[in-house]
C-alpha cells in the first residue's frame, strides 16, 4: 500500500480563502441536522405521549449515529474520490432528514435520528482538507474557520430549531433542513474541487491502519481522550437545559432554550481565534487554559443555574472552553508526519462523539434522579478528567515522541 500527497487533479495545491469560507459554511449547515432536536424534545415526547428520557434517546442515537458515520464513512476520504463521497453522502443525508420528518412511531424517529448523525459527517471531511492543503503558519487558522463554521452550526442549529418548533411545529424543522441539503448538493457539485485519494489498499486494510493510528500515536491518543470528556461536559448541559428550562423558575418554551446557541456562538467565535493564542504561549499551555475555562464555566452553571444571566455567562464559557481545546488538539495530532490524515481525523472524532453521547447519557440519567445539580456533577466531572489527562500524560508524550 503506496500512499501519495493529497492532489486535485494530478498536482499538490494550496487552500484559497474562498474554498475554506465554503468549506466553512457548509460545515455549519450540515453539522447542524445533528442538533436541530435537541430544543425540540419536549415538543416530540409531548406528541408522542413518551417521556422525557425516551424523547432524549433521540439526541443519544444521533451522537452514536455520527460516531459510526466518522468511523466507517470518514475514512474512505484516503480512498475514494472526495467530491464524489460527499455527494454521495448528501443523497443519504436528504433521505434520512424525510424520514424523520414523517416518521409517526417513536421508534423510526430512534431509526431516522441515528441515520441522520451517520450521513452528516461531511465537516469532518473538510477539516483534513483545511490541515493538509494549508501551510503550517496557516493551518490553525485554516483548521479554526473551519471549526468555527461547524461550531456556528452546532449552536444557531439550536436557536433555529427552536424557533421553528415552537412556531410550525417539530416536524417542519427537519423538513426544511432537508431542503436546506438539496441546496448544499448543488453548491458542491458546482463549486468544490475533486479531490484525489491517497490510499491503494483494499476498504478492511484501510480499516485496519485507522486501528493500528489508534493503537500506536500516544499524541492522537491523549487528544482523543481530552476531546472526548470535553464535549462529554458539553452534551451534558445542551441535553437536558430544555427540560431545566421548563421548570420554574423560568417555564419557557424551546424557542427559549435554542435561543441559548446564540450565547454559545460567543465562545465559539472567540474560539476560532485560538490558533493566536497558541503561537503566543504554546500547545500546553493553550489546552490547559481552554480545560480550566471549561470547569470554571459549571460554577456559574450550578450556583447561578436559577438566573438567566447565570446560564448565559456559564454557556459562553462552556463553549470557549471545550472549543478552544478542540482546535488545538486538532491541530495537535495533524502535525504527526503521514498522510492518513482522514484516518488521524477519524480516530479523534469518533472519541470525541462517543464522549458527546456518554454526557448525553449519563445527564439524562442524572436528570432523572437529581436534577440540575446532577447534571452540572456530570458536566464538571468529564471536565476535569479531561485536565487530570492532560496534566499527568501530555508532556510524557512530547518528550518521549523528542527522544524517538
Amino acid at each position: 500500500m503506496k500512499e501519495t500527497d493529497l492532489a486535485v487533479g494530478n498536482t499538490t495545491v494550496g487552500l484559497s480563502r474562498t474554498l475554506v469560507w465554503l468549506m466553512a459554511i457548509i460545515s455549519g449547515l450540515v453539522v447542524a441536522n445533528n442538533y436541530y432536536n435537541q430544543p425540540l424534545l419536549a415538543l416530540i415526547a409531548d406528541e408522542l405521549h413518551v417521556s422525557e428520557s425516551a424523547a432524549g434517546k433521540i439526541s443519544v442515537l444521533t451522537q452514536i449515529g455520527y460516531a459510526l458515520g466518522l468511523l466507517l464513512i470518514v475514512p474512505l476520504g484516503d480512498k475514494l474520490l472526495r467530491k464524489r463521497l460527499i455527494l454521495i453522502d448528501l443523497v443519504l443525508v436528504i433521505a434520512a432528514l424525510l424520514w424523520m420528518t414523517f416518521a409517526r412511531e417513536l421508534w423510526m424517529l430512534y431509526v431516522a435520528s441515528l441515520l441522520i448523525g451517520a450521513t452528516s459527517v461531511i465537516p469532518q471531511l473538510f477539516v483534513p482538507i483545511a490541515a493538509q492543503l494549508s501551510n503550517d503558519q496557516e493551518k490553525s487558522t485554516n483548521i479554526g474557520l473551519v471549526m468555527a463554521g461547524l461550531l456556528l452550526g452546532i449552536l444557531l442549529s439550536r436557536f433555529f430549531g427552536g424557533i421553528v418548533g415552537d412556531w410550525w411545529g417539530w416536524r417542519s424543522m427537519f423538513g426544511i433542513a432537508a431542503g436546506i441539503m438539496v441546496f448544499v448538493w448543488f453548491i458542491i457539485y458546482k463549486m468544490l474541487p475533486e479531490i484525489h485519494p491517497n490510499f491503494k489498499g483494499s476498504y478492511k486494510q484501510l480499516m485496519l491502519s485507522v486501528i493500528e493510528l489508534a493503537r500506536t500515536q500516544p499524541v492522537l491518543q491523549l487528544a482523543s481522550f481530552r476531546g472526548a470528556m470535553a464535549f462529554g461536559s458539553m452534551s451534558a448541559v445542551f441535553t437536558t437545559l430544555v427540560f431545566h428550562m421548563e421548570q420554574p423558575p423560568f417555564q419557557v418554551g424551546a424557542s427559549v432554550v435554542g435561543s441559548f446557541g446564540l450565547a454559545g456562538a460567543v465562545g465559539a467565535l472567540a474560539a476560532a481565534k485560538v490558533g493566536k493564542l497558541q503561537t503566543a504561549i504554546g500547545t500546553y499551555r493553550t489546552i490547559l487554559y481552554s480545560l480550566l475555562v471549561l470547569i470554571g464555566s459549571w460554577g456559574f452553571t450550578y450556583f447561578a443555574g436559577e438566573t438567566y444571566w447565570g446560564l448565559i455567562i456559564g454557556i459562553i464559557l462552556l463553549d470557549l472552553g471545550v472549543q478552544g481545546s478542540h482546535i488545538i488538539n486538532q491541530t495537535d495530532y495533524f502535525t504527526l508526519k503521514t498522510d492518513a490524515v482522514n484516518r488521524l481525523n477519524t480516530v479523534y472524532m469518533v472519541s470525541y462523539f462517543i464522549g458527546g453521547s456518554m454526557g448525553t447519557w449519563l445527564a439524562s440519567i442524572a436528570w432523572q434522579y437529581a436534577q440540575w445539580e446532577g447534571v452540572c456533577a456530570v458536566g464538571a466531572t468529564f471536565g476535569l478528567l479531561g485536565l487530570v489527562a492532560h496534566l499527568l500524560l501530555s508532556r510524557k508524550i512530547r518528550l518521549a515522541a523528542i527522544k524517538t
